[in-house]
């Protein structure tokens, strides 16, 4: 049976708020992706300041300061579509969705309750392109974490690769996607902890850089064991998976008194440390480890997790995927699946009871018209 293809692009925000991925991918919805473009904007560093002054707000659009925001972002994400389509010489006419995740700002599953702003009304009115967004709150409703979302891309993905196979994205926050085969009861995933906020928010505030590049400062520290084993004796590491993790909880136990160095190589065995504590909580030892986003570039951090884990990692870049674009390609990928109905997530992933759809769909006032013309393909998935 032949089904539609596709064509969505996916905006993602994510957890280390340094900026906004757009991805253009080719999908069915089900086994077949096909990603197609891919085009990051790092945020202008006034901006990052003052998105960083929203996280926390659980007022959300109800406080006027994150409302003004709001509004703000969501054309940040309109003028990037439209340099997006303008790099890779395509006309929105031929864009069937957008997947708009926005940022996240508060997220406590354990309330029912997580907020992430932007709106998908305002953008699809901007691009003319029909939007879906807030991907999260139909499985936070029923009790699940809403995180992470990433896992059925992962897996349609993962299809063709030995099993089990594990592949840990690294942004703000670490979650880990294990796969033992096609089935819903074999798939597990949650977050594992800390991934590259902490280290993010240190250099930051005490190397006046945005990051460690490469991990070169963690390399010249000292691992200050106490301060780490402190982070790790958080009840989050005793919960059993599915589980998610806000990315500001730890943000009390920032260590005060290390040097920059020694700073940056502590948080960073955090990382590492969480994420090696996590593949115990895996139905069964992965034959390997991909990693995707901006941690696999640190090459300090990748070198601990092979040690502590004692399992083969390599850069998911390694696989001809884009390490940098995943998670804005899958929730193109999800914004498809919200349009036919699918399931969004599984209880294996986010602990939610059943499978779950999601997302709200957003229909611009003067939809763009599809060329005549156009031969619109179909697959069959």
């Amino acid at each position: 049976m032949k089904v539609p293809l596709f064509r969505a692009i996916g905006l993602m925000s994510g957890t280390s708020i340094d900026g906004i991925d757009a991805a253009l991918l080719e999908t069915d919805g089900l086994g077949y992706v096909r990603p197609l473009a891919f085009m990051p904007s790092p945020y202008d560093p006034s901006f990052r300041v003052r998105l960083r002054q929203c996280l926390g707000n659980k007022e959300g659009v109800h406080d006027l300061v994150v409302a003004a925001f709001e509004r703000e972002l969501t054309e940040l994400h309109a003028d990037i579509v439209h340099q997006f389509l303008e790099q890779i010489n395509t006309p929105a006419a031929s864009i069937d969705l957008i997947g708009f995740h926005g940022q996240t700002i508060w997220h406590q599953p354990r309330e029912r309750a997580t907020i992430q702003i932007g709106d998908g009304d305002l953008l699809a009115q901007l691009t003319g392109i029909t939007v879906i967004n807030d991907f999260r709150s139909a499985d936070v409703e029923l009790g699940g974490h809403g995180a992470p979302l990433v896992p059925l891309y992962h897996r349609a993905l993962a299809a063709k690769l030995p099993k089990p196979t594990a592949i840990i994205n690294i942004g703000g926050v670490a979650n880990i996607t294990w796969i033992g085969g096609e089935s819903d009861n074999e798939i597990l995933a949650f977050d594992l902890g800390p991934g590259n906020a902490l280290i993010d928010d240190w250099m930051l505030t005490n190397a006046t850089q945005t990051y460690d590049e490469y991990g070169l400062l963690a390399a010249s520290g000292q691992v200050h064991t106490e301060i780490a084993d402190r982070f790790l004796s958080h009840a989050f590491f005793r919960k059993k998976p599915p589980k998610s993790l806000d990315r500001d909880i730890f943000k009390n136990l920032m260590p005060k008194e290390l040097n920059a160095a020694d700073g940056a190589a502590t948080l960073t065995m955090v990382s590492a440390r969480a994420i090696a504590k996590g593949l115990h909580y895996l139905p069964a030892k992965p034959c390997h480890l991909y990693i995707t986003g901006g941690g696999r570039l640190n090459n300090t951090l990748m070198s601990w997790i092979g040690e502590l884990a004692n399992i083969p990692v390599s850069p998911v870049d390694d696989l001809g995927w884009s390490g940098d674009g995943l998670e804005a390609e899958a929730f193109a990928y999800l914004a498809v699946r919200s349009k036919l109905g699918l399931p969004l997530s599984v209880p294996g992933t986010t602990g939610v009871p059943r499978a779950t759809t999601g997302g709200k769909l957003h229909i611009p006032a003067a939809p763009q018209i599809k060329n005549k013309g156009a031969d619109r393909k179909t697959g069959s998935g």
